[in-house]
Parts: structure tokens; sequence; C-alpha cells
């Protein structure tokens, strides 16, 4: 299955630690919330499901890191993950992950990775 690319927006829209941009990705079952940030100088992009419990990550619109800038927060549970791994390293879903998704960045611009059934690819 060949790859295709779908933009989700300029690479300034991604501050180091700072807010996040929010998308929709296809998946199996239909669509779902994505969200991608910068961290460590490189773009993330996971599904906006918290690993404990399905709910959405960001406690406003956007906002998925903790105060400090240091880890995405569940803004319902309080779960703390590792923005470079997406591994939950404090909180009840401890050792999990959430789902990473493929992207790059080139010439400005932030791309989602797709399947050419346009299909979510997995980091």
């Amino acid at each position: 299955m060949a790859a295709r690319e779908r933009l989700i927006c300029a690479s300034a829209a991604l501050v180091e630690g700072g807010d996040g941009v929010r998308f929709e990705v296809a998946v199996y079952d239909g669509q779902a919330a994505a969200f991608a940030v910068r961290h460590g100088g490189r773009v993330r992009a996971f599904l906006n499901r918290c690993a404990h419990v399905p709910v959405e990550l960001d406690w406003q619109p956007g906002r998925f890191f903790d105060l400090t800038g240091a880890y995405l927060i569940c803004a319902m549970h309080g779960a703390h993950y590792d923005p470079g791994s997406g591994r939950c390293v404090m909180g009840p879903c401890k050792g999990r992950s959430l789902a990473a998704l493929a992207v790059t960045e080139r010439d400005g611009q932030v791309f989602v990775v797709e399947g050419d059934d346009g299909q979510q690819r997995q980091a």
C-alpha cells in the first residue's frame, strides 16, 4: 500500500512545548480525533485518546502539555505521557501508550502520513 501525505498545519504553528494542533484521521471504524505537538525539536502526533479510558486529552482545545511543558497530560485522569514516545509515565495507565501517528515535516509544513486508502498510518 502506497503512502500519501495530508497537510496538518504550518510548522510555525507548533512551538516547542506549546499548544498542539488538533486534526481528524481516518481509522478502521470511521474518523478519530488526533493532535500534533512539538517536543525535542520534532513534531509528534498521536490519536487524541487517553490510554486509560478513551477520552480526549486536551484540557482546553489544543492544550495538551502540563504547566511545565514537560508532559502531555490527560485532563480527565491526570495521566502524564512522555511527549517523545507517548508512553504513560504516571497515572492510572502507567506503562501503556498513546497511539502514535506517522508525520513528516518539510518546507515549513507538517503532514500526516496515510495509506492510499486514506487510513491512518501508525508511527
